[in-house]
């Protein structure tokens, strides 16, 4: 039997499960897939960042399979809806029996792989499917009741508990073995596609398996026992930023865990004891589990739809120039305006950050979560709907597990508490570099004299009153 593994978000070598089990099945090779679909990146709001970096990705993937005799194939599908046929006939045609595929959680990425998987029946061939973007599969763990978990604390340790029960810790897959040649060629991974062209330095964010792992053992070895005391700051290095990674699969979370786990290995229990700044970080890794578990266990988020359908009742601030000045990094809110030009700069933000402007945008401008939501997907390297979703339903109080509606990050509370010295602003915007330490934050405190020689925009809207209103608008509908 022939295999066909079908690569999507899993962009790796080790540690594969769908690629472990074709070579496990195989007789006669290992074929592997990719399939160029712009019109479904263009859907999901792929960030062009996100698809160069994918590409480059795609690059080394096809090096580390062509050492095991396995080509990768690179086919195109216009549209969403062609890629199901792409896949069928491209097993079809390289004689593959079976298809092998990791799992995705969306309600699209789901109707897609069922339509694969009819369409392959039909043909007398099967679809296996693994997971593999996650350490356990939503829905494996639950409440008492036999409920999807809705609240982050009791999930975690619900999903500690039944990690170590079943698999006493997280085992990493061996690597593949060396497959027969089967006569095909690599295809020639594309350097760029049109319309998805990067604004971003290449080597902001070098690509692949390789790297990926020299930043996870970098981070476990010089910050992962800081992380919990540095994570916040967004002037230092405190976080791994292996995001980007685990979002196409160049790194599995698998490997995460047992790294993390192994650097706590003097802990009886190293999920939930020992370095502190470990545990952080693993029960960072585990919100990232949480969110998939989520949206499969309650699809409408996949819908453009609050987890709380309460929510729906909110009437949001129709002002697109309080929208643009978001975008643009203009609000006259430092610590906002940095965030946003690290954005746009880079790629990525800082996860702080993160909360702090999607905050300020659904809170004090007021401005559906939704905008911000598909704003920060075409921008991020690390995009990945689970996560991002989450996390904006959460700064929303929209979602599962959310802030409540009345704890509103005051932004330059925020600010000076967690760039005290004004470094990460003075980075992002030029025009506030020569203000002090404290005035930075603040700069509609200055006196008229001082203020008239910025050339930085008034606030947007008054922070106080602002929030007043968010906190009363959500009152408004409380069941």
């Amino acid at each position: 039997m022939r295999a066909l593994v079908w690569y999507r978000s899993d962009l790796r070598t080790a540690d594969n499960t769908a690629l472990h089990h074709a070579c496990r099945a195989a007789d006669e090779g290992v074929v592997a897939l990719f399939v160029i679909s712009p019109g479904e990146w263009e859907a999901h709001d792929l960030a062009p960042c996100r698809v160069d970096f994918m590409l480059r990705t795609l690059q080394e993937l096809s090096a580390g399979l062509a050492a095991l005799n396995i080509p990768l194939l690179i086919e195109e599908a216009a549209l969403p809806g062609d890629v199901p046929g792409v896949v069928a006939r491209a097993a079809a045609r390289h004689g593959c029996g079976a298809v092998y595929a990791n799992r995705e959680y969306e309600v699209n990425e789901r109707r897609r792989d069922a339509a694969v998987s009819l369409l392959l029946a039909a043909d007398g061939r099967a679809v296996h499917l693994f997971t593999d973007q996650i350490a356990i599969e939503p829905g494996e763990v639950r409440t008492g009741e036999g409920r999807f978990f809705t609240v982050f604390t009791p999930f975690k340790r619900a999903w500690i508990t039944h990690l170590l029960e079943t698999r006493g810790g997280v085992r990493v897959l061996p690597a593949p073995n060396k497959q027969n040649n089967t006569g095909c060629t690599p295809a020639q991974v594309p350097g760029f596609v049109p319309g998805f062209v990067s604004p971003i330095p290449a080597e902001r964010w070098p690509a692949g398996e390789r790297h990926a792992q020299q930043r996870l053992r970098a981070f476990i070895a010089e910050r992962g026992r800081a992380y919990k005391q540095s994570r916040d700051f967004p002037g230092e290095p405190g976080t791994s930023q292996l995001s980007p990674y685990l979002a196409v699969g160049a790194i599995s979370p698998r490997q995460c865990f047992a790294a993390a786990a192994e650097a706590n290995g003097d802990s009886p229990d190293p999920y939930r004891l020992g370095n502190e700044g470990l545990l952080c970080w693993i029960s960072e890794l585990i919100w990232r589990e949480f969110y998939v578990h989520i949206l499969a266990g309650f699809p409408r988020v996949c819908m453009n739809r609050p987890f709380q359908p309460r929510t729906e009742r909110i009437r949001w601030s129709d002002n697109r120039d309080h929208l643009e000045a978001w975008k643009r990094g203009r609000t006259g809110v430092p610590i906002v305006d940095a965030a946003m030009q690290q954005l746009l700069t880079t790629g990525w933000m800082h996860n702080r950050l993160r909360m702090i402007s999607a905050m300020f945008l659904t809170k004090n401008l007021f401005i559906d979560w939704r905008e911000g939501e598909r704003f920060f997907m075409r921008h991020l390297v690390d995009g990945f709907f689970a996560s991002n979703n989450g996390g904006w339903q959460w700064s929303a109080s929209t979602g599962t597990d959310a802030a409540p509606y009345f704890r509103i990050f005051n932004p330059v509370s925020q600010s000076r508490r967690f760039d005290a010295s004004g470094t990460f602003i003075r980075g992002h915007i030029p025009a506030l570099a020569g203000l002090d330490d404290e005035s930075i934050h603040a700069p509609w405190e200055l006196s008229p004299l001082a203020r008239a020689r910025l050339t930085y925009p008034e606030p947007l809207v008054d922070l106080s009153r602002s929030r007043a209103a968010a906190i009363e608008a959500f009152a408004a509908i409380r069941d």
